[in-house]
């Protein structure tokens, strides 16, 4: 097999009729210079040039491989320049996975701004529950997972935070605790909560919070639709944890200092996977709103 750099070398002796001013205008030692012609010569089996005295002559072998060396040359200059062309497009399908809050409240904007800046590419989009997108990327369903971040480290995942989701322990108008003050988790752990599935973030996170006083939270119902938990709030099925954004005036919302737990939402990637110029791209629109906030 032909070494470029070998090739290059040859050309540019070839080009000079100096093995020291081909050296430098290739910025090596002359000794280098000769090694790769030595190493050329033996890999083709041929004399390519004749040295005679301090001059240095293309033999007739050297005189037929030039035209093609040449080509060689100019065609993987083609290749290099197609290929920066091609890095620089930022064009073809990005997989997003992402949990249906997220999508529904933080994406809108970014999703928008894509399409309008990256009209060449393709977004495909699952709406999922972010601990199944944290597993798309995982197994390489998606390129992208948009979520609620996991408090627990993954070699394989790459985790940005992007935005902090405060959550707020709210209850109906109607409910006992309503209008407490002072209140602790040890009285909040004795009436009902409605909260999403054990295995997401989200609970995991609010059951830690009682964990460290040893309680458990009673939960009467679970569902992982956060608008879902809000409207069950709402009807006095309990109290429950949810974002700030799904907070309306038909809901109070408790100070409750030990419950004051936030999420971090932000872009996961699989570690080992090259990421395409649309998921950089991507990932750079989010970037720039997280540092503006």
């Amino acid at each position: 097999m032909i070494d470029i750099a070998e090739l290059l070398t040859f050309i540019k002796v070839a080009e000079t009729s100096s093995f020291s001013e081909a050296g430098a205008q290739l910025f090596v030692t002359q000794p280098a210079v000769s090694k790769r012609i030595a190493a050329l010569e033996s890999n083709l089996g041929v004399t390519l040039f004749d040295r005679i005295g301090r001059q240095v002559q293309l033999t007739e072998a050297g005189i037929r491989l030039l035209p093609k060396a040449i080509k060689m040359a100019e065609d993987l200059q083609d290749i290099k320049r197609s290929m920066t062309l091609q890095m620089q497009d930022v064009s073809g399908e990005l997989r997003i996975s992402t949990g249906h809050h997220i999508g529904l409240h933080r994406l809108p904007t970014f999703l928008k701004r894509f399409q309008e800046d990256f009209p060449s590419a393709q977004l495909e989009i699952e709406f999922v529950q972010s601990e199944e997108a944290y597993q798309d990327v995982l197994k390489g369903r998606a390129e992208l997972g948009i979520i609620t971040l996991s408090n627990k480290e993954n070699a394989l995942i790459e985790s940005l935070p992007i935005w902090s989701d405060p959550l707020t322990c709210v209850v109906s108008q109607d409910h006992p605790l309503a209008s407490s003050n002072n209140l602790t988790l040890i009285e909040l752990a004795k009436h009902a909560c409605v909260l999403p599935n054990k295995n997401t973030f989200t609970r995991q996170i609010a059951e830690q919070a009682f964990g460290k006083q040893g309680l458990k939270p009673k939960v009467r119902m679970n569902t992982n639709n956060l608008e879902t938990l809000a409207m069950l709030v709402g009807i006095g099925w309990g109290w429950s944890l949810l974002p700030s954004t799904l907070v309306d005036d038909k809901l109070v919302v408790l100070n409750l200092a030990d419950l004051n737990v936030e999420r971090e939402l932000g872009v996961i990637h699989h570690k080992q996977r090259t990421l395409s110029r649309a998921a950089i791209a991507f990932i750079e629109l989010l970037k720039n709103d997280s540092s503006t906030m």
